[in-house]
């Protein structure tokens, strides 16, 4: 493992730290400010020539400083003369910009992974893309990884029975699917309508979710709109327990008070993106992906397949 260098920008730290713990390695050593006109000031205090490099950083809110962070730090290590630099971003911002829905609207999706990969990203490492096929917009190799694995492994601990999994929303049906399989669920789809991109409104509720107990699965929850709209239509079908199942919880503007306000009985998601103090509630639970990222760093390291972290996962 003497080749192998784990750095952090300063996205999130305490994803990167889980991350070394479970590797037992000693994060790298970088200096990570900024210049007094708020310019990004990157140095990496270690030698790294030769070595194989892995950068965490999630482009987390705030999405362009923790973006610029993570160009200047892959940058920086390939003028260090690393050997291999892979850009482990556990939430990848700007995926759902990934088509054009609107006349004269950029692909940004795109133009990041173009960026990433003017950097100097040799490989990308992420964790639930909101789109699939964002994965195609790189020209380098792309490792995908699924929290399904996180999430059947922390629910089949509480033992909930009378299962229902439901997505939020017809988009989700493959991921809901791939939920209801490996906890041996049954399966039931919210048809919505979205007002506007912070609201929505619930038409039907396709399946048998009366006296069920529902986890409701997505892989982003940004204003809690959807999510909770979703969990006040099953809760009127008759639904007894309802828990939510999120990747990666932005928790952008009132989503706490929605939460909190809201039907559900508990809402977990990981930490692929901080939690900040102020956000912290009593619903919601936090599931690390420390040990799943960790596993698939050791084995682009020593160059084994990463399929074995993710099959019968693909959606």
């Amino acid at each position: 493992m003497d080749k192998l260098a784990i750095f952090s920008g300063n996205g999130n730290r305490d994803l990167t730290k889980a991350i070394c713990k479970c590797l037992h390695v000693k994060e790298g050593e970088a200096l990570v400010s900024r210049f007094s006109d708020g310019e990004v000031r990157v140095k990496i205090e270690g030698n790294v020539r030769g070595k194989d490099v892995f950068v965490v950083q999630p482009t987390c809110s705030p999405v362009n400083e923790n973006l610029i962070e993570l160009l200047v730090m892959l940058d920086a290590l390939k003028r260090a003369s690393a050997n291999r630099i892979t850009a482990v971003i556990p939430y990848f911002a700007y995926a759902r910009q990934d088509r054009k829905d609107q006349p004269r609207v950029p692909i940004t999706a795109k133009l990041v992974a173009n960026i990433l990969t003017a950097a100097g990203a040799n490989r990308i490492l992420t964790l639930d893309l909101h789109a699939g096929q964002v994965q195609g917009f790189f020209d380098i190799p792309v490792d995908h990884l699924y929290a399904i694995n996180v999430f059947e492994e922390y629910f089949k601990k509480l033992r909930i029975g009378n299962l229902v999994v439901v997505s939020p929303d017809v988009g989700g049906i493959k991921m809901a699917r791939a939920y209801a399989k490996r906890l041996s669920a049954d399966l039931a789809i919210v048809d919505k309508r979205r007002n506007d991109p912070s609201s929505t409104e619930v038409m039907h509720i396709l399946g048998e979710v009366k006296g069920k107990n529902i986890i409701l699965v997505d892989d982003i929850i940004a204003t809690g709109s959807s999510l909770v709209e979703a969990a006040r239509a099953l809760k009127g079908a008759g639904a007894k327990k309802i828990y939510g199942a999120i990747t990666h919880g932005i928790l952008s503007d009132d989503a706490i008070g929605k939460v909190n306000d809201s039907c559900l009985d508990f809402l977990a998601i990981t930490d692929s993106i901080p939690l900040p103090e102020e956000k912290k509630s009593k619903k919601i639970r936090v599931v690390s992906v420390g040990k799943l990222i960790a596993d698939a760093i050791d084995r682009i390291h020593f160059e084994k397949s990463i399929s074995v972290l993710f099959d019968g996962v693909r959606r």
